[in-house]
């Protein structure tokens, strides 16, 4: 069967709604229900982000060197677990999926390795942080969040609670990636009022180019200020190592940031 122009190969429903995996020049795509993309993997070359807002979630390498310890809100079909695992042999991956079939899809046509630094935990992603805050306190360097369905943004990580509980779980000099939705005008609004509220305006956005997703990078307290010009060349450098293009995003920071860049990056 035919459907979103590529080959279904794999479909199923959850209490939560369709799961289907399509393929098309050797492109394997995971889509629940619609035709937006919820993650992509090559087939010939899986280690390489597929989809632009995957990359674009890569930017918070631009400040800093490497992690040690990541939590991921929303697995999908793994790509950005997989990507920190490949990349960075020390780090320790934890990623709260609420859906159970979504993790075994991510297993069975994605290529999830079973592997002892990645930790997947099925739950509420919003719960989760809520619960874990203060038991798990300054734990992470970085948070990545992308929990979307079919209809937009899980609600549990659409409030202030939310991001209140990721600063804590994050370490001082740790960052929060988050994956918004600009199209949501009035719920986007919100979240980027609350993170800048949590994080005292550290908060860079990067709208991901001919498309709608707005990625939001949000700075802990204790990082330092960044030089303009050292991130450049540091952008090209990263450039040539993981064939993503820095370059753009740290353009596209200076160029939408207008009244929040000063507070990351000095010119």
């Amino acid at each position: 069967m035919y459907k979103y122009d590529g080959l279904v190969i794999y479909q199923n429903h959850d209490d939560e709604g369709v799961l289907e995996v399509v393929e098309e020049k050797a492109v394997r795509s995971l889509h629940f229900g619609s035709s937006s993309r919820q993650s992509s993997i090559s087939l010939y070359d899986p280690e390489n982000l597929q989809l632009p807002y995957t990359r674009a979630m890569t930017s918070w390498l631009l400040f800093k060197d490497t992690v040690d310890d990541a939590l991921i809100i929303g697995l999908g079909g793994g790509s950005l677990a997989r990507h920190l695992l490949y990349h960075f042999p020390e780090c320790r991956v934890k990623a709260v999926e609420y859906r159970a079939s979504v993790v075994k899809v991510a297993r069975s046509h994605f290529g999830l390795p079973l592997n002892s630094r990645l930790k997947v935990i099925v739950d509420d992603g919003g719960s989760y942080v809520c619960q874990h805050a203060q038991t798990e306190a300054g734990q992470h360097d970085l948070i990545l969040v992308d929990a979307f369905d079919s209809e937009g943004m899980a609600d549990s990580i659409a409030s202030i609670a939310f991001f209140d509980a990721c600063k804590i779980l994050l370490k001082p000099d740790g960052i929060l990636v988050i994956n918004l939705w600009g199209s949501e005008a009035k719920l986007y609004g919100s979240c980027l009022h609350w993170l800048e509220q949590v994080f005292n305006g550290k908060v860079l956005i990067l709208p991901v180019r001919n498309r709608g997703n707005m990625i939001t990078v949000a700075f802990n307290q204790d990082i330092p200020q960044y030089d303009l010009k050292a991130l450049k060349v540091r952008a090209i450098e990263l450039e040539q190592q993981y064939q993503i293009e820095f370059s753009k995003f740290l353009k596209d920071f200076n160029k939408h940031n207008a009244y929040s860049i000063h507070t990351v990056i000095s010119k």
